[in-house]
């Protein structure tokens, strides 16, 4: 089987990673993938917004699969331009990836579908939103939300009524999210310990294949503004087989029968982020593709062969009852430019990613990196690598994986320093 995996970050690294490990892979080519990607696969020049030029590729290259790693090209249409033209691709339509590239849609989807969730409230405007927050009717803190896709910055966890009132102001009036926050989702603010769940599904039916937990401050103990994700560890310590199925039962089937319902049958990765609160999982949001940083350790955590299962579900006929997962845990750090998530500077040399890589049970995963001719690595992001690293425990792999980002170095550098101490924490809280 021949792959093409679109995407050039950290995820997409994982999946190549993944895949080319799988005895019915012959190859696999990655578009437009990044430097340590182009040690494991071919690269291809081509941006992965690129639909009509990512066609051509896979036409040339006679690929058997695609696999598509960020959301853009999703959002873009690339499934059904590949599959109306007799090309397998797993991933879910542009309308069914509405569950990610519209929060509105999605809330009205699960408003609509019975799925637990949030209260919220949409605003079509600057000043209904204002004026929905002086009468504070979902309370404070309140989540303010652009409504398209805003690169995982788009939300505001607003702690009172100024902060709220700027943060509808920065999306609506100052264009911060540019047609992203042409509207916005006002949602109230739930509270307990976050869990990424994920899951494959051919259309028809899902099956789990793995669960994470995202730091997505940029700072130590969750402080500092958002970002795409600072590093994650899994499986997740809260979700034992119990809660799996629950969640199965009342979120992640009633979505794939919802969308089937409603005439978008949803094939690909489902990631779904919850909210684990007193009253049950709730849903947060929806991501339409594997998640970032989290695919790096999840990815790696799966036995047995991957690419029959994406094939299958591309198919619609997914042919598993589930994905074994292996028992050891995986935590992922990622180092980031200086002044992340604001942009920062490009090109500086990365100095010992093969000395973190040779360490045992670490695999360093590339993000924004790039080559130059003489075959120095730099940076080329503001997340530029994550390091993971496996043990039978999560001190372990906490340990693991600091002693190979002790490895590593850039100017600017950053990172946080806890990964992974809420696994420490969530198995002493069930203890």
């Amino acid at each position: 089987m021949k792959i093409l995996v679109v995407g050039s970050g950290g995820r997409e690294h994982a999946l190549v990673w993944t895949l080319g490990r799988n005895p019915s892979v012959s190859s696999v080519l990655c578009a437009p993938g990044n430097a340590g990607i182009a040690r494991l696969a071919a690269t291809v020049p081509v941006d992965a917004g690129d639909v009509d030029g990512l066609f051509d590729l896979a036409i040339r290259e006679q690929v058997d699969l695609t696999v598509v790693g960020p959301e853009l090209p999703l959002d873009r249409g690339i499934v059904t331009t590949f599959s109306s033209r007799g090309l397998q691709i797993f991933g879910p339509t542009a309308a069914a990836a509405r569950l990610e590239c519209s929060k509105v849609f999605a809330k009205d989807f699960m408003a609509r579908h019975g799925i637990p969730t949030a209260r919220y409230r949409v605003c079509d405007h600057a000043a209904a939103a204002q004026a929905m927050l002086d009468r504070g009717e979902l309370g404070y803190p309140v989540v303010v939300k652009a409504d398209g896709l805003a690169a995982g910055k788009g939300v505001v966890i607003a702690d009172d009524r100024a902060a709220a009132g700027a943060a509808v102001a920065a999306a609506m009036e100052q264009r911060q999210f540019g047609a992203a926050g042409d509207r916005l989702v006002l949602e109230e603010c739930l509270t307990g310990p976050e869990v990424s769940f994920f899951a494959i599904s051919d259309g028809r039916r899902a099956i789990p294949v793995g669960t994470a937990q995202d730091h997505k401050r940029i700072f130590d103990g969750d402080q500092g503004p958002n970002t795409g994700g600072m590093g994650a560890f899994a499986p997740s310590p809260l979700v034992d087989a119990a809660l799996s199925a629950q969640i199965m039962r009342e979120i992640v089937d009633p979505v794939i029968a919802g969308m089937r319902s409603d005439g978008h049958e949803y094939r690909g990765f489902l990631y779904v982020g919850l909210m684990l609160t007193c009253d049950g999982p709730k849903v947060i949001e929806f991501n339409v593709r594997f998640g970032d940083p989290e695919a790096q350790v999840v990815l790696p955590s799966l036995a047995g062969e991957l690419a029959p299962v994406l094939m299958s579900a591309a198919r619609g006929e997914l042919a598993v009852e589930g994905v074994e997962v292996r028992p050891e845990k995986y935590v992922g750090v990622v180092l980031a430019s200086r002044g992340y998530p604001q942009p920062g500077p490009s090109g500086l040399p990365i100095a010992g990613v093969e000395r973190a890589d040779g360490r045992e049970g670490v695999v360093v995963f590339h993000a924004g990196t790039a080559s130059r001719p003489d075959g120095t690595v730099v940076t080329a992001g503001g997340r530029v690598l994550t390091v993971v690293a496996h043990a039978a425990t999560f001190e372990g792999a906490i340990g693991a994986a600091y002693d190979a980002v002790r490895e590593i170095e850039f100017e600017g550098m950053q990172f946080r320093s806890d990964i992974g101490r809420k696994a420490v924490e969530g198995i002493r809280q069930k203890g």
